[in-house]
């Protein structure tokens, strides 16, 4: 069976052709830049890779050359769209009404349109992707899988806040908890790694330009460190993070900032761009080597920021097997995990430095070996779980 997995991006599109159950891609490819003249279009088979640059002004002239690529005589992997038999749509935000994955209905859409102001950068181009898909793969089955379900286990002192009980009664502000398919991937893979006895207590660290950490307890999430919205928790690459309430009505009432320009602030213009003026972590590692001091300082708010969640976790899983680095960056930085466990001996955390530079796609282990945990690199793969999950729901 062959699944095509969806990620739809404010301004890209994310694909694979996966067959199903043998988990195996056909082909990878990636539209960047979409609204623009100048969109770059990737797509790679056979470890083969082609590039082109041209106008794709929205997301259905970016789906519709995704399609006609596919179908393509010489580099493509379908004879007709029929041959796709699902489409899986990677779904930032369900709220309190998925904790599970379904099949696409109006109603799912309604309810996906209705949590827009609850992840604005990411639900609207997930919901554009399915609505774009059902009109080229019509005989298709269209598949949301949504980041939050896998923290639906999370236990009530976790994810409830401390304010009137109307509001989650009533409105459902509570904590929900992002990157679950990441966190549920890298999680299974540790767990069949190390052994259901050696990995009772995890904690995962997805860390990309979104991030996000876990606390995994026998295979189950009991805390996220995202919350209500993609933004609280650790630093990003565009958004700040955990911040005082205060912050904000300091900005609106002595800065007057309205509450479109507090939203864009802390979601666009913080975190590692706000503190150095770069987003990317490859340009801030080099220019922090180079001894540019703003670059230092957000390196080291951030892994701090991350130790602390360490330290927080541990504690309420009363016990640490392992920790588990992935996401672009926590597969790929050895400087972002060196700083991640700096000082945590006391919590049986040590590092070896030799090992965290050796580059690899494979799962590998960093720690010293009178480390008490395990520190390992997981490279996640959220299309081969979105696969996963879509085949199981129609098998």
């Amino acid at each position: 069976m062959n699944i095509l997995v969806l990620n739809a991006g404010s301004s890209s599109l994310k694909y694979q052709v996966i067959e199903m159950p043998s988990q195996h891609v056909k082909c990878v490819g990636l539209v960047e830049r979409i609204g623009m003249e100048d969109a770059i279009f990737n797509h790679e088979i056979n470890d083969e890779k082609h590039k082109e640059i041209l106008p794709i002004l929205n997301h259905e002239i970016g789906l519709q050359k995704i399609a006609k690529t596919l179908l393509d005589k010489k580099i493509g992997v379908l004879n007709s769209v029929d041959e796709i038999k699902a489409v899986g749509h990677r779904v930032v935000h369900g709220g309190s009404k998925f904790s599970k994955t379904v099949v696409v209905t109006q109603e799912v859409k309604d309810n996906i349109r209705d949590l827009f102001d609850l992840a604005p950068l990411h639900n609207p181009a997930n919901l554009t992707g399915i609505e774009i898909a059902e009109t080229i793969f019509t005989s298709a089955k269209q598949i949301a899988i949504f980041d939050t379900s896998f923290h639906q286990t999370m236990p009530k002192e976790a994810y409830q806040y401390a304010i009137p009980n109307k509001y989650l009664s009533t409105h459902k502000i509570r904590a929900y908890g992002f990157h679950g398919t990441s966190h549920k991937y890298v999680s299974e893979k540790a767990i069949e790694y190390l052994g259901e006895e050696k990995s009772k207590n995890i904690i995962t660290i997805h860390l990309g330009n979104g991030c996000s950490m876990s606390a995994i307890k026998n295979g189950k999430s009991i805390e996220n460190s995202l919350g209500f919205g993609p933004m609280n928790g650790l630093i990003m690459g565009t958004r700040s993070g955990d911040i005082d309430q205060s912050v904000i009505f300091f900005l609106m009432k002595k800065l007057n900032k309205s509450v479109e320009e507090v939203n864009n602030l802390l979601q666009k213009e913080s975190g590692m761009q706000g503190l150095t003026g770069f987003s990317d972590l490859r340009e801030i590692s080099e220019k922090s080597a180079q001894g540019n001091q703003d670059c230092k300082n957000a390196l080291n708010l951030a892994g701090y920021r991350i130790r602390k969640y360490i330290g927080s976790y541990a504690a309420i899983l009363n016990g640490l097997d392992a920790i588990v680095f992935t996401a672009g960056i926590g597969e790929n930085s050895a400087i972002m995990r060196q700083l991640a466990c700096e000082n945590l001996d006391f919590l049986g955390i040590d590092l070896d430095e030799t090992k965290n530079e050796i580059r690899s796609k494979d799962i590998r282990e960093i720690q010293k070996s009178i480390s008490k945990v395990k520190i390992l690199i997981i490279p996640t793969n959220e299309e081969i779980e979105i696969a996963k999950q879509s085949y199981q729901l129609i098998k």
